[in-house]
């Protein structure tokens, strides 16, 4: 700069100190500058005032020469000092071209730079608060300035600014957000400190609620809880742990739903703090909110459900997702089901504004915004109405359901989030089986493919499902055939089940309902039962270790007669004859021995009603693909003739090793508590001669085994029946007698055997042919 330039009114003597690069002779022209502006300020000349600020602004601060940009930078404050109260009608001059300074190289003169400001700022006071956010993204920058003179300077000015915050009231705090919401995302640690720092003198400020904007940078506090500074991240716990008092503090001030999706976001997150905090927020928010938080019930179940498979070095995670879940589920309630989706609504104690989005655009991710709602407000003390604003909000299952059939695709999720997941199925399908069942045929098959699952406990809940599916009133559809429920799938085994038709009375349509006393089952169930059997006919290792387990549990669930009637209709048509005799056995060892299925056993000993021997008829048709569980069928039923009749014609089959092993097994069961009525009843031999006739039939059967010798000593104790006569007997022979079972055709069950046997026969040979190996056969 020309020293001899007229810069009037600063002499010449001052201007040429300004350009020294001596500090101090730049000091003592600033002394002159501010003794020169109080003189013009005692004398009110404004213009003169403006006009030195101007030319230290112009011709000094904004110098292309470091040393008179240092002058410059000195002769401001001087003014301001000058000044006093008055700086505040020029705070724009003064200030622009300071802050213009932060971005010099040279470090030494940023340092300055703050010096200057400092003192402007002092003087200020708060009439530097209308400049707040010019000054607040400067000293963002000098935040993460490497040099720590000029980071020491700017904290000096920080405390400062912050102070003079603090005791105002005249802080614009909407004009400041847009700014906190951009800076929050720096990455830098220093400028995350500065923003963090910020953040929690606005919070404990009683004039500055911050809680109404806090959607606009909770995001951005979840990212810098993320920070590698363990300094940062306890500063930011320490912020969110304040707004989240204030928000349980006062909830009806609370933007639930427009912090809902951003929450969301971050329960997903792979950091452990975050994705704790963010789970704590998220519970707080479903108990504080209530059903407001139902539209968002996809994008919860998303982040929550995988949390509830955690282990123990999660275990904090897993307790509060496990809250948050149980939370949600019981938000769902049975008027969600009654009303109309396009015409219910309720005012929600929200008040969320339309105009502006959310923070993030990732918000918008991570299947977080679904747009499903609900119908009454079941937590009175959610929150008040804030606003005159109704928003429509209805229970739109599609996101949810879509959310837990994914879920359950997944096969690398853990055991407790199955098990979460078919929760959630039963208690949609309880509280809202209407809308439920119009997911009911896309859920169908996974619900059916989770059977092979390797815990119980998933099998189980999945079994409620199924079982809830089939029973509940809501899935009964007209005109719903069994053939329609049967629809073949080229991957799978298919079970070959024609449409009904009248070849077999006691079995027809209305077979399934027909005990009175038993609850009729909707459309789903027969086809559960085609599909539970082709399951197992294409997973036959499903049917060994699980199948016993699957209908017994099923048996508790549903109507035990109705599943057995069922089984046996399906099974008669079933053209894989040996698949069918493995599913009978299956079957009747069940009927026989398990604790659930006495009801069961005891309607069919007696046949006393139609509806028993109707059962009995359907049993005995689908046993005959397996000779021995009928003749068990029989005995169970007391048609001790027919067993006879029965094991006369084993003499007509292949007796194979199989064969043996099966009369062997039934031996063995006589001898169990179940058939104790049958041993009581050798002790009347004149009325039960068949009995006797039968048993001896199977012990010609057995070779001299040790079922051999048991059944043996067992036909050595029937007594002599001369010595059981008493004057009673006509009368005990006449009331033993079953009349009511006469009206089963017998003859025809016994040429409904003859013709099952003969093609199991056929089939036997066919596939020896086939293997050119012959099936071992045991010659008697």
């Amino acid at each position: 700069m020309n020293a001899e330039r007229d810069l009037a009114p600063l002499a010449p003597s001052v201007v040429r100190a300004l350009n020294d690069k001596l500090y101090e002779k730049r000091k003592v022209a600033a002394l002159e500058i501010e003794k020169l502006v109080r003189e013009f300020v005692a004398q009110n000349n404004t213009s003169q005032i403006k006009h030195v600020i101007l030319i230290l602004s112009q011709e000094f601060a904004l110098s292309q020469h470091p040393h008179s940009r240092k002058g410059g930078l000195i002769g401001l404050a001087a003014c301001s000092i000058a000044l006093g109260k008055d700086s505040g009608l020029y705070l724009k001059e003064l200030i622009e071209p300071v802050l213009t300074c932060f971005n010099d190289a040279d470090s030494r003169l940023r340092y300055y730079a703050c010096e200057a400001l400092y003192n402007i700022v002092k003087v200020a006071r708060g009439s530097v608060l209308p400049h707040f956010n010019v000054l607040f993204d400067g000293l963002s920058k000098l935040a993460a300035d490497p040099d720590p003179n000029v980071k020491s300077g700017s904290e000096l000015l920080d405390r400062l600014l912050k102070d003079i915050v603090t005791e105002s009231n005249q802080f614009d705090l909407v004009g400041f957000i847009p700014l906190l919401r951009e800076r929050i995302y720096s990455n830098n640690q220093y400028a995350r400190q500065f923003i963090i720092s910020w953040i929690l003198v606005l919070e404990s400020v009683p004039d500055i609620n911050l809680l109404d904007y806090l959607p606009e940078i909770l995001d951005g506090l979840f990212q810098i809880l993320g920070d590698n500074s363990k300094e940062i991240r306890k500063m930011c716990e320490v912020a969110l742990g304040e707004f989240l008092k204030e928000i349980k503090k006062n909830p009806s001030s609370v933007k639930f739903a427009e912090m809902a999706n951003i929450l969301v976001i971050h329960c997903q997150a792979a950091d452990d703090l975050i994705q704790l905090t963010a789970m704590c927020w998220m519970r707080e928010f479903i108990q504080l909110a209530g059903r407001v938080m139902l539209p968002y019930s996809s994008g919860i179940l998303t982040a929550v459900l995988p949390c509830l498979s955690y282990d123990d070095r999660k275990k904090n995670i897993k307790e509060v997702a496990n809250v948050c879940n149980q939370s949600l589920m019981k938000l769902v309630i049975p008027e969600d089901d009654e009303m109309d989706e396009a015409k219910q609504s309720i005012t929600l104690s929200a008040e969320p504004n339309p105009e502006e989005p959310i923070t993030k655009p990732e918000a918008a991710s991570s299947g977080s915004l679904e747009a499903s709602g609900e119908s009454n407000v079941s937590n009175a003390s959610v929150c008040t109405v804030t606003s005159s604003e109704r928003i429509q909000v209805t229970l739109n299952l599609d996101g949810i359901v879509q959310v837990l059939d994914c879920h359950l695709h997944d096969t690398s999720i853990g055991m407790m989030t199955r098990i979460a997941v078919l929760k959630w199925l039963y208690h949609l399908y309880i509280k809202t089986p209407r809308k439920m069942f119009r997911h009911t045929d896309s859920l169908f098959p996974i619900l059916l493919r989770t059977l092979s699952d390797e815990s119980d406990e998933v099998i189980l809940k999945d079994l409620e499902v199924l079982a809830e599916i089939a029973s509940s009133p809501a899935g009964q559809t007209e005109g719903y055939g069994p053939s329609e429920a049967a629809e073949p799938r080229p991957s799978q085994v298919e079970l070959h089940v024609p449409i009904r038709n009248s070849q077999l009375s006691s079995s027809g349509p209305k077979g399934l309902e027909c005990s009175p006393s038993t609850p009729t089952m909707n459309s789903y169930f027969y086809k559960f039962m085609i599909n539970l059997l082709r399951r197992f006919s294409s997973e036959r290792k499903l049917l060994e270790t699980r199948g016993a387990f699957i209908i017994r549990q099923l048996c508790l669930l549903l109507n035990a007669e109705n599943i057995f009637h069922s089984m046996a209709d399906i099974l008669l048509r079933e053209e894989d004859l040996k698949f069918a005799s493995t599913m009978v056995h299956t079957l009747n060892t069940i009927l026989l021995t398990s604790s659930e299925l006495f009801q069961l056993r005891n309607q069919l000993k007696d046949l006393r009603t139609p509806e028993s021997r109707n059962l009995f008829c359907c049993l005995y048709r689908s046993w005959c693909h397996n000779p021995v569980t009928t003749v068990s069928l029989c005995f169970l039923t007391q048609n001790y003739k027919h067993a006879y009749d029965l094991i006369q014609k084993f003499g007509d089959l292949e007796v194979t090793v199989d064969f043996l092993t099966e009369v062997d097994k039934l031996v063995q069961l006589i001898e169990c508590p179940i058939f104790t009525y049958l041993r009581l009843q050798l002790l009347d031999v004149k009325n039960n001669p068949y009995l006797i006739k039968a048993l001896y039939g199977l012990l010609m059967l057995l070779p001299q085994s040790s079922a051999f010798q048991l059944l043996s000593h067992r036909l050595q104790c029937v007594p002599n029946p001369e010595l059981m006569q008493s004057a009673d007997s006509s009368r005990a022979s006449s009331s033993s007698r079953r009349p009511a079972s006469s009206t089963i055709d017998y003859t025809e069950l016994l040429q409904h055997f003859d013709k099952v046997q003969s093609k199991h026969l056929e089939v036997r040979h066919q596939r020896a042919g086939r293997a050119e190996q012959p099936e071992r056969r045991v010659v008697l």
